[in-house]
């Protein structure tokens, strides 16, 4: 079945389990306020509070809540998009396994889904959740499935049976979100060196080491893992990267980076890899800086007067701001500084002049880049957003 019909097949899915597709942030907490009690605010506001402290509890706790059946379909309407999208690439990716395993299954409402598309398949969905998991149970026997079960577990509970020839895990593994990952080189390049220790670190303080070893062990010979992670700022996608190719598994695929909304806010996500195990294909793994939309540099530009005093003669904030800047003729420096900021990451400030211009440019270890080039007059805008920079604790 092609991604487009999986997709169509879900939207009655999604609906079969109270959830709407909402596209702006007022209809959304219209919804929100005639469903929710200020009781049921109350409560989800404390649980958010305590899930952001990252005890295993608190975030049980707040699973628990949202399984609620008044609650389930409001607050899980928010993901309606992400399910679409990963919904249908996981469904199209499952046959020929026999076994599945769902990581951090939730409430079931992926889980289900796959095993109304792939009868002939045995599902198992595992999370912390009780109440999760008692709503996926129910919400299975309402659809009249009978080639799924799921159970409170974690990942280290599961059987260690090696008898899945496929596992999912998609946003179940990397937990510490607001981790930056593993810096570049230096400021000057996007590269990682290859430092046991830092990678080490990195699998520790994000716990996916311990879960990707767990899940090597659950593996029959040959099987495959489909992951998907918050994990695209190349600063934490190559770490991962390194950790999955250090356990033996290979891109099936090329990784795809997805795009949805959360109702209107945009998430990029992912990538999106299909893995396999004990065989290296053809697809090698990637290090470098996704292509990005930032505009090329062009030395016209230096000679163009907008008629807004207020818009710079170029601006870039992405990746490929590093060669623009590169590509400055006659550059040459005014003042820079180069630092150690609190949170480890190497930061270079840099104001000079060109030729019909004066620009600033921005770099850190983390893959942050900035270049703003203004006219000659405007320098005094630029030495003022320098010192701001420096001057920032």
């Amino acid at each position: 079945m092609s991604i487009d019909s999986l997709q169509d097949a879900l939207h009655a899915h999604l609906a079969r389990w109270g959830l709407r597709h909402v596209l702006s942030d007022a209809d959304y907490f219209a919804w929100q306020r005639d469903s929710f009690s200020s009781t049921d605010l109350n409560q989800l506001n404390q649980q958010v509070e305590r899930k952001r402290s990252g005890a295993l509890c608190d975030d049980i706790a707040f699973y628990d809540l949202t399984a609620q059946p008044h609650i389930l379909p409001v607050l899980y309407s928010q993901r309606y998009e992400y399910y679409c999208e990963i919904g249908a690439r996981v469904a199209a990716r499952i046959h020929p396994a026999k076994i599945v395993l769902d990581v951090g299954s939730g409430v079931g409402i992926l889980t289900t889904f796959y095993a109304q598309q792939h009868p002939q398949t045995e599902f198992v969905g595992i999370d912390r959740s009780p109440a999760s998991i008692g709503r996926a149970q129910e919400q299975a026997e309402r659809l009249g499935l009978t080639n799924v079960r799921f159970h409170c577990a974690d990942l280290e509970a599961a059987s260690r049976r090696r008898s899945y020839d496929l596992i999912v895990a998609t946003h179940a593994l990397v937990q510490a979100e607001q981790d930056p990952g593993v810096p570049s080189r230096s400021w000057e390049t996007f590269e990682r060196v290859r430092d046991s220790l830092q990678q080490t670190d990195f699998e520790r303080r994000t716990g996916i080491g311990s879960k990707l070893d767990r899940l090597a062990d659950l593996l029959a010979p040959g099987a495959r893992v489909i992951l998907f992670e918050k994990t695209r700022q190349l600063a934490r996608r190559v770490p991962f990267q390194r950790a999955l190719a250090a356990r033996g598994w290979h891109l099936a695929e090329h990784p795809e980076p997805v795009r949805y909304r959360l109702v209107e806010e945009v998430a990029d996500d992912g990538p999106f890899y299909v893995l396999e195990q004990g065989w290296e294909g053809s697809v090698a793994w990637d290090e470098s800086p996704e292509p990005d939309e930032g505009q090329a540099f062009d030395d016209k530009v230096l000679r163009a007067r907008s008629h807004d005093p207020n818009v710079p003669l170029y601006e870039n904030h992405s990746p490929s701001a590093q060669r623009a800047w590169e590509q400055l003729p006659d550059r040459t420096v005014m003042n820079e500084c180069t630092r150690r900021e609190a949170d480890g990451r190497e930061l270079h400030v840099e104001l000079g002049r060109i030729s019909g211009g004066v620009y600033l440019y921005c770099a850190n270890t983390f893959d942050q880049r900035q270049l703003v080039i203004v006219p000659p007059d405007r320098v005094a805008d630029l030495e003022g957003y320098y010192q701001e920079i420096v001057q920032a604790p």
